[in-house]
């Protein structure tokens, strides 16, 4: 039988509309509405800085792999070591909140954050520069939490749904928020001014959270021996995960030995740490309840559900750089984005209801099939205003999905005690950094094996008799022939130019292919959640039935 843990200091005297559900998390008051005002305004401003460091790190990756000279690899390592550390984290997080108290936790973090940034501005290399993300990261999964739970002393007691859907939805905001301010505030000739807007949201974090305090929580002690030993075996095995996933399509999947070598690791380390957990009085991951039905669907359809969302992240995005796209142009894109997350947001805030929790999941799941058929047959002369129907689909799916099925996850954990939550925290969060890392390698890999194999075919059809090949190859050479007067340069140019364009060509056709991909993936991620709940309420009225 799992040991009662017992309370660090008295219980305040709550009345049981106040009373938290959990330990860690704060009190339900009924404050003021000014008072209720100033926590939405905190939520949503420590929600969305929660995002925006690694917002501003994948806006401007290109530009800071140029300031430290590094290469591509060398690049990816820098929002990898983030989600390493941010995964990480949240394997200690809830039990910290629970012993500690969230409050003190993340005033913590966030002051050693501010010191690494101030250490930054004076020593800017490359090795600086991952320490900043890793600290990042750790900071990251507190201040998370931190800006959800300000957003939900803002609601009622029995709203409090909807705050728990806005301050998921808003965390989100984030990623399109750096784009969008990205190219007023960087000057590629003074890089501290985008290390000191950093310095400055964690400053305004820190004074907003200090000057208006959480209310308290109920603080007992939970943390054993045993809890760090599964830590330091999961934590490095998440991130030699994170690592393969980050660096497998610029390696190479069977080109790089240290691949195999750190995904054998990954799941040696991961087996080991839950078989150990399996065996433990209290353990810290209740490995009995993963191997259960339900849980297995929900790990798959929060998986998938994170897998399809790359339609965003990695196809439209990384088509527009490919086509040439600069930062400028990427602004009125994530414009479009941001209130698409907004409207999802709200949309699932104010349409909450028990009943409506998996319709909003099917909802979002057929709006990213919706935005696949919009983008698909892709051309060389689309631009980010051809995107702007489909990107608002998926932003709105984005910021509807995440509350609903994080919702069902603590609803199921809840149904088998408060020792649950934290496998559940870590679940939650595992799925949604792996499915978004492992979206973002799948279509990359199949995007470069597609570009090879239309690169081949269309090289194939080159025939220099061919009248339209040598009508190209004409017009390539009047445009070269004002610049180079040497016949032999001037066919090599013209080669160079076609090479060009088939390449550019193939490139396009390859990303139709991920967004057709992509689509069909969300075609079965649909009927399977349609079958789930045509079976779910056939199985309800059979048992009503014979009752």
């Amino acid at each position: 039988m799992a040991k009662q843990p017992r309370f660090l200091e008295p219980v305040p005297d709550w009345t049981p509309e106040e009373k938290p559900t959990l330990p860690g998390s704060p009190g339900a008051i009924l404050h003021s509405p000014p008072k209720r005002l100033l926590y939405f305004i905190i939520g949503v401003f420590v929600a969305i800085s929660a995002g925006l460091s690694n917002g501003f790190i994948m806006a401007n990756l290109p530009a800071i792999q140029g300031e430290y000279s590094l290469t591509p690899i060398e690049a990816a390592w820098i929002p990898a070591v983030y989600v390493m550390a941010n995964v990480s984290s949240n394997l200690i997080l809830f039990k910290a909140r629970q012993q500690y108290g969230l409050r003190i936790f993340s005033e913590i973090g966030l002051v050693i954050f501010i010191a690494v940034l101030i250490l930054h501005l004076f020593v800017r290399n490359y090795e600086m520069a991952l320490f900043v993300r890793f600290i990042s990261g750790l900071t990251a999964a507190p201040l998370s939490s931190l800006g959800m739970y300000y957003i939900m002393q803002a609601f009622k007691r029995v709203d409090m749904a909807k705050g728990l859907y806005i301050g998921l939805g808003f965390q989100q905001l984030g990623l399109p928020l750096a784009w969008i301010i990205s190219p007023a505030l960087v000057n590629v000739n003074d890089w501290a001014v985008l290390y000191t807007f950093e310095l400055g949201l964690a400053l305004c974090c820190l004074a907003m959270v200090v000057s208006l305090k959480l209310p308290r929580s109920m603080r007992i002690q939970v943390f054993e021996k045993q809890d760090f030993f599964t830590f330091f075996l999961l934590a490095p095995g998440f991130a030699l995960l994170c690592f393969v996933l980050a660096q497998g399509p610029i390696l190479w999947w069977f080109d790089s030995p240290k691949l195999a070598y750190a995904l054998i690791a990954s799941f040696v380390l991961i087996v080991v740490g839950l078989v150990y957990e399996h065996y433990r009085v209290n353990p810290l991951i209740m490995t009995r309840w993963l191997g259960t039905k339900s849980t297995l669907q929900f790990i798959l359809g929060a998986l998938l559900i994170r897998f399809i969302m790359s339609e965003q992240s990695y196809a439209a995005v990384n088509f527009l750089k490919t086509m040439g796209m600069g930062p400028d142009q990427f602004v009125p894109f994530y414009v479009v984005i941001f209130f698409g997350i907004v409207a999802g947001t709200l949309f699932s805030a104010a349409t909450f209801s028990r009943n409506t929790i998996i319709l909003h999941l099917l909802f979002a799941e057929l709006l990213i099939l919706v935005a696949c058929g919009l983008d698909y047959n892709l051309t060389s002369d689309v631009r980010p205003s051809n995107f702007f129907a489909s990107q608002f689909l998926v932003g709105f799916a984005g910021g509807m999905f995440i509350g609903p099925l994080l919702l069902v996850g603590v609803m199921s954990a809840l149904q088998h005690g408060p020792t649950h939550m934290v496998t559940f925290v870590v679940l939650f969060s595992a799925t949604q950094t792996f499915g978004g890392l492992l979206g973002s390698s799948f279509f990359s890999t199949y995007q470069q094996q597609r570009t090879q194999t239309y690169r081949a075919e269309l090289s194939s059809q080159l025939n220099p008799t061919n009248p339209q090949v040598a009508q190209r190859l004409a017009i390539y050479q009047k445009s070269t022939a004002s610049t180079v007067n040497d016949p032999v340069l001037q066919q090599n140019q013209e080669m160079k130019t076609m090479n060009q364009v088939i390449s550019r060509e193939a490139q396009v056709r390859a990303y139709n292919d991920v967004i057709a991909l992509n689509g069909i993936f969300a075609v079965f991620l649909l009927m399977w959640g349609g079958f789930n709940i045509a079976r779910a309420k056939w199985r309800g009225r059979k048992e009503t039935a014979q009752a």
